[in-house]
């Protein structure tokens, strides 16, 4: 089914000079991402730099993507923080924007126990009538969701999907093999879109396609007509870019790459800091491949 598309893109926040979300560099970006294959895209998740975005720049960045790109694509508004009760209140506070769903993240630093985890994306749940994907990426929350929680939480009426960056394919197919009927499982990270297509997902939430969307449709696209060769030839052709965008600390790569081909979208905010001219190099031979 695909509920939010198969291509979904997790956008970068444009800034200007002054480090200020840049409207007009938005709406040049999402243009792009469309012209590109996009189908959706997550706004103020980990690559749009949420961290560093307050309350309500967040809301203002969710109403502009709305007023410019409803009805383009799915949009998905990254609502979720290590805090129980500012989650909630942030999700109610987005329900009237109009967007598509929210994405809540796993709680990060408290490390919590699964029972905390469940009883976290529940709350949030219930607080709002959005659809709402869970996020699970140990790698940034120290903390992995287990297949049994998320396969409890898939029970709640409005959680649709998860976007899983535990990069554990066995993991993966546990949910996909057990969840219910019309909860959907994307790949959070680039360089397993084909393995997690192969075991059932659905699709990618992905920063690769800032920079590769049309290659990654097309791989797959062959995978859905049944050329499996020629996605496992179009995959592996990718790989250094999935996983060069990732060689410094992300978004920073995926900036320079949108650079380098024209579509500007500032810097980034501290704590992350601009790659050096080597670094940008290295990220400008990835394009070239």
């Amino acid at each position: 089914m695909a509920r939010f598309g198969r291509l979904v893109t997790a956008m970068v926040t444009p800034f200007n000079d002054k480090l200020e979300v840049d409207y007009e560099k938005t709406e040049r970006l999402i243009d792009h991402l469309l012209a590109t294959g996009s189908e959706g895209i997550v706004v103020s998740g980990t690559t749009g730099e949420s961290p560093t975005l307050s309350r309500a720049e967040k809301l203002d960045l969710f109403k502009h993507v709305v007023s410019y790109a409803k009805g383009k694509c799915h949009i998905i508004a990254g609502t979720g923080s290590n805090d129980t009760a500012s989650s909630v209140e942030f999700t109610q506070a987005v329900q009237s924007v109009g967007v598509d769903a929210v994405m809540v993240v796993a709680p990060y630093y408290s490390r919590p126990s699964q029972e905390g985890l469940y009883g976290h994306f529940k709350k949030v749940a219930e607080a709002s009538e959005l659809p709402v994907m869970l996020y699970n990426v140990p790698g940034r929350t120290a903390v992995n969701m287990t297949a049994e929680t998320t396969l409890r939480l898939a029970e709640l009426p409005n959680v649709v999907c998860i976007k899983e960056a535990s990069g554990n394919l066995s993991q993966m197919a546990k949910i996909i093999e057990h969840a219910p009927e019309g909860f959907e499982l994307y790949s959070g990270d680039d360089s397993l879109t084909l393995p997690t297509l192969s075991i059932g997902g659905v699709g990618i939430v992905s920063v690769a396609s800032h920079v590769v969307g049309r290659q990654m449709t097309e791989m797959m696209q062959s995978f859905l007509e049944g050329d499996h060769t020629a996605a496992a030839s179009l995959h592996r052709k990718l790989m250094p870019v999935f996983e060069g965008l990732f060689a410094y600390p992300s978004p920073g790569p995926t900036k320079v790459a949108l650079a380098k081909l024209g579509i500007e979208v500032g810097g980034v905010r501290l704590p992350l800091v601009e790659l050096n001219e080597q670094e940008k190099s290295f990220v400008h031979s990835l394009l070239e491949q």
